[in-house]
């Protein structure tokens, strides 16, 4: 319990600091007067409450920062409870494809134009839509002739993957849309330039209630890492949770996917991070990855936007910048344990 309320002053730390810090320059003082002035309603900070500096701070910075504590939340968690579900230490959240699923919906919106209906979120749409699809086609093959096993999840995973990249690839290659082309790979790298108030108030609580299920389920997780054939002589069937369980981490990435495109390796570095430490006891991995998650996705951010001055580097690219190196010290560290048997 120490280490989860350290975490929590320190993400409530990174988020103060984070609304500070971007290219325009904006004083620290001035930062937190619009911050008292929107979040308490502080009379005397009204000065504060319009023009350029608010705009920036409020309506822009303010959103960037819980949006990245809510993504960084939801796909940590879900990097935990894939890695659980399939009993594989390199599963993150886009091993059943959704991934390659998000990235399909978002070249049938930008090269294509389907889902043009929705404005100006039609890309998010369909990019939602296909990380869902994708999700629940390969959940209802697994079963097909059996019941689901790790096995079968993770090779129609890379199916699905295989088959949604290779659709992705023909629609550019047949398009000859140079601008479509780059608005596809921007898409790729993952961005949380488009953040707003709306999206994080349903955005937000999803992410903590998800969470707060997936903690409230430890003991079948920590279950899940002894496998099927030891569960079932325990008299335990793990059929019914995993589809339960891969329906809500579906719904997780999906609105991560939405509201910031695919931004990977996330779900696979704060995990093992996490048991490399804490152990792989889901009681406290699972709360102490969603802290570590948002807290290193916010600095992750604050980063991608003031690296290159007057610009923003996609924070997908940070990220496997970062994690590529920290997950292959983590492959050859024989000290390290994935739990179970």
């Amino acid at each position: 319990m120490g280490v989860i309320l350290i975490l929590i002053s320190l993400l409530i730390i990174s988020i103060m600091i984070g609304v500070t810090i971007g290219s325009a320059e904006i004083s620290i003082g001035e930062a937190y007067k619009v911050m008292g002035y929107e979040v308490f309603n502080i009379k005397s900070f009204s000065e504060y409450s319009s023009g350029a500096i608010h705009d920036v701070v409020w309506l822009i910075r303010s959103p960037r920062v819980i949006l990245a504590v809510a993504i960084g939340m939801g796909l940590s968690v879900s990097g935990v409870i894939m890695q659980a579900i399939v009993k594989n230490p390199i599963a993150d959240p886009y091993v059943l494809g959704v991934s390659s699923g998000a990235a399909l919906g978002a070249t049938l919106s930008i090269i294509l134009g389907i889902g043009s209906s929705f404005g100006t979120n039609s890309v998010g749409f369909m990019a939602f839509l296909g990380a869902l699809v994708v999700s629940f086609f390969v959940m209802s093959l697994s079963n097909l002739g059996g019941k689901a096993t790790t096995s079968k999840l993770v090779l129609l995973g890379m199916a699905a993957s295989a088959v949604c990249s290779a659709f992705s690839n023909f629609i550019i290659y047949i398009s000859n849309d140079i601008t479509g082309m780059k608005d596809v790979t921007y898409w790729l790298m993952g961005s949380l330039g488009g953040a707003n108030w709306e999206n994080i108030k349903v955005i937000l609580p999803i992410m903590i209630l998800a969470t707060i299920f997936f903690w409230s389920r430890y003991r079948t997780l920590n279950l899940m890492l002894l496998g099927d054939e030891v569960a079932i002589t325990l008299g335990t069937d793990f059929q019914r949770s995993r589809n339960i369980y891969l329906i809500v981490t579906s719904i997780m990435i999906g609105f991560s996917v939405y509201s910031a495109g695919t931004i990977g390796f996330l779900g696979l570095i704060i995990p093992h991070m996490t048991r490399l430490i804490f152990g792989t006891d889901h009681k406290k991995l699972i709360p102490i990855s969603a802290l570590l998650g948002a807290i290193f996705l916010i600095w992750t951010d604050v980063a991608a936007r003031s690296i290159i001055p007057n610009s923003e580097m996609p924070i997908g690219i940070l990220i496997s910048i970062i994690g590529a190196p920290c997950f292959l010290y983590l492959m050859i560290k024989k000290s390290y344990g994935f739990g179970g048997n």
